[in-house]
């Protein structure tokens, strides 16, 4: 019986979402437009805002709300078929996608497992020293694997797991609090941050730069990641120090984290020619995408290489590349974000919507305009379930109210880029890894919430302050 219900109750929520997202498209639709705008402009808006209450309320997954978008936009004579289809042109999308396919390597062949295994051998020592040994590792990973879930739920929290088990930190248990819950919030917090630190570290970010370069603003691999640099480096060692002060684990010395990493590299074994290929694989993208525009080869093109020389060794096989169901996923919901976001552009909506806004707040001067405007959009993230979905309603949308408003267009860019991962360590259910890492057991909503609230205040400050020095310093403002 309680089965049954449970499934009526299911699917009474998804055809009540399914509802509401039409609903609100349908509402929209058939509202007069202003004055500058044509009809094909509102209704793109129209889908879109549905296309996003859908992603947000979920009452199907991502890639069917995606292609529903598309089949409306052609059957409403909105776009045509070609338009409709032009975002799986773009070659973000396909980066994103192949890094999707080279993350898999990492984890077939462990050799994500053993760099993190590698680092708590070598400096965990203490409970504050083994959340650094966690962070740290996943910087490394970060660069190739796009999905923060399979990075900090699929090859970091698996280690962070057993390792405080075996110290009899116990999720759902009093002792939890002795080490599991403390290291479980410093891998989560630092997820949020390295998922801002490379422009192939979080499926959302190509989909910003695609949106800046919309608005004039370019963003490449190696712009992002030295932008990033100084103040991700900050954070990244300010925070877990934060989160001992405001959630201190009981256990401060761990003597035998050394020894148990050592055992699971000893479990694992020497160095397979599989892992040596990906590791010079690894170093290939990377010098290619920091140094690869200079020599004529784009990102793109850096990562289809990259894919190659993984498929034509034998570390990858074309079975891996066809189950890799995320990345077919990512590709469906990204083109089609994408495409909608674009068309709002071309056809005027985000200009009159910015035209409109400047003139609400036209006696402001842009720092004070721009700092509200910037922390409405890291805050409203408490409404979303998922960056990409904030990413997609708002990014655009604020990034050319900030420009209106004056404030300098790279500043602003990357701002907003670093806020839409940041923001994903404010609740328990606003990123990928959230489910996974909450689900464990090891931390309550009450101190997960209190954690997220204290450390977007410290990861804001440190943005603004030290990063804004460091992009003066670089020239970029």
């Amino acid at each position: 019986m309680g089965s049954l219900l449970s499934k009526v109750g299911s699917l009474f929520r998804n055809h009540g979402a399914l509802l509401l997202s039409f609903g609100v498209g349908l509402f929209i639709w058939f509202l007069p437009h202003p004055e500058g705008l044509d009809v094909r402009a509102w209704h793109v808006l129209a889908i879109f805002i549905a296309t996003i209450v859908a992603i947000v309320t979920k009452p199907l997954p991502m890639g069917a709300v995606a292609i529903c978008s598309i089949a409306v936009c052609m059957a409403t004579g909105t776009l045509t078929a070609g338009e409709a289809l032009s975002g799986f042109s773009k070659g973000s999308i396909w980066l994103i996608v192949i890094a999707f396919f080279i993350a898999r390597g990492f984890i077939k062949t462990q050799l994500g497992t053993r760099i993190a295994c590698f680092f708590v051998r070598a400096f965990g020592k203490s409970s504050l020293s083994l959340a650094y040994s966690f962070v740290f590792s996943e910087y490394l990973l970060a660069p190739a694997i796009p999905s923060s879930t399979a990075r900090s739920g699929g090859i970091i929290f698996p280690v962070l797991n057993a390792l405080s088990q075996s110290l009899k930190s116990k999720p759902n248990d009093p002792s939890a609090r002795d080490l599991g819950s403390f290291l479980t919030l410093c891998s989560f917090q630092g997820d949020a941050i390295i998922s801002g630190l490379f422009l192939t570290a979080m499926a959302g970010n190509p989909l910003i730069a695609e949106f800046s370069a919309e608005l004039g603003v370019h963003l490449t691999w190696g712009l992002w990641a030295l932008a990033a640099l100084v103040p991700g480096i900050v954070c990244l060692i300010v925070v877990p120090w934060v989160i001992y002060l405001v959630h201190p684990p009981r256990i401060k010395r761990v003597p035998n984290a050394s020894a148990l990493a050592h055992e699971k590299l000893e479990e694992i074994g020497p160095m397979k020619r599989s892992e040596k290929i990906l590791l010079g694989t690894f170093f290939i993208l990377i010098g290619l995408w920091v140094f690869g525009d200079t020599v004529g080869i784009s990102s793109v093109a850096t990562a289809v290489i990259g894919l190659s020389i993984l498929l034509l060794s034998g570390v990858l096989t074309w079975d891996d590349v066809l189950s890799e169901k995320g990345a077919w996923e990512t590709l469906v919901w990204f083109s089609t974000l994408l495409m909608l976001a674009g068309f709002l552009n071309k056809f005027g909506v985000i200009e009159c919507l910015g035209d409109y806004i400047r003139s609400q707040v036209s006696g402001l001067s842009w720092p004070l305009a721009f700092s509200l405007l910037s922390l409405l959009y890291y805050y409203s993230h408490y409404l979303f379930a998922s960056s990409t979905a904030h990413i997609g309603a708002m990014y655009a949308a604020f990034l050319s109210l900030s420009i209106v408003l004056g404030t300098p267009p790279l500043f602003a860019a990357l701002i907003l880029a670093y806020f839409s991962s940041f923001f994903g360590g404010l609740t328990h259910y606003g990123s990928g890894p959230a489910p996974v890492l909450f689900g464990a057991g090891y931390v309550s909503v009450r101190d997960w919430w209190i954690v997220g609230g204290v450390v977007s205040v410290v990861s804001i400050a440190i943005l603004v302050v030290i990063g804004g020095a460091w992009w003066r310093f670089l020239g970029y403002w």
